[in-house]
């Protein structure tokens, strides 16, 4: 758990406030929305911040998808490439160069932000949206990094939800999928202006640290859980 504390890794990939973000030597850092706000642009960067609408986008995407870890590596496993399984009201992603996929709601548009690989999001409910984040390691399996709970409370204070919102995991625990370990998570981060309930998986494989977040204001969890939790459940990594 120690070496995920002192990561270089983890340090040159999180995602919080301005202030943290300069006192730790981060580039470019993504802000969490503080308002519901329709969004008329489907691909956005993160340094487009010249109008109110990519702003609450930009900002947003780190809590879905702040995505982002420590020190881990190659997962030796024997797993083949091969697409998401569909199911009804999902579409499904396969990236065969970093060996991942999952599903995402049908109707969410894929937007660009600066440090994440994937992101999906609804153009209508800025707080709904999944993202993927990887960083390298050296570490070989999830659990050389600590507990889930350990693990998971401390990405969550340092990477997805920035020292000004007040957070509260709700769970964390371990599964295996094909000889892998994931650990999945709730959590809900409460902001002045809003309450965000999130989902999260992580996991180790290809020499790659995998983050995947989603989440939905509180006000809509109860009618997108059942989704939102079919998203994570959906994600796997594959060997490449």
């Amino acid at each position: 758990m120690e070496s995920l504390k002192n990561s270089p890794a983890i340090h040159s990939t999180l995602f919080l406030n301005a202030s943290s973000s300069s006192q730790m030597g981060l580039q470019s850092p993504i802000f969490f929305p503080c308002s519901r706000r329709k969004i008329t642009h489907f691909v956005i960067r993160a340094d487009q911040t010249t109008s109110s609408h990519q702003d609450v986008t930009g900002r947003r995407q780190a809590l879905a998808g702040g995505t982002l870890a420590t020190c881990i590596s190659m997962l030796s496993a024997t797993s083949t490439s091969s697409a998401a399984e569909t199911k009804k009201g999902f579409q499904a992603v396969t990236d065969k160069k970093d060996g991942y996929s999952f599903l995402y709601p049908f109707g969410w548009q894929e937007v660009v932000i600066q440090g994440q690989d994937k992101v999906f999001k609804d153009v209508i409910e800025p707080l709904e949206a999944v993202s993927v984040n990887m960083v390298e390691t050296s570490k070989q399996d999830i659990r050389d990094l600590g507990s889930p709970q350990e693990v998971v409370e401390l990405l969550i204070k340092k990477v997805l939800a920035p020292p000004t919102q007040k957070t509260k995991l709700v769970e964390a625990a371990e599964h295996d999928v094909d000889g892998k370990a994931y650990y999945t998570f709730e959590f809900i981060a409460q902001a002045p202006n809003y309450t965000r309930h999130a989902l999260g998986t992580i996991c180790i494989g290809n020499g790659k640290f995998y983050t995947v977040t989603t989440g939905a204001n509180e006000r809509r969890w109860e009618k997108m859980k059942d989704k939102l939790h079919t998203v994570i459940d959906s994600f796997k990594i594959f060997n490449v």
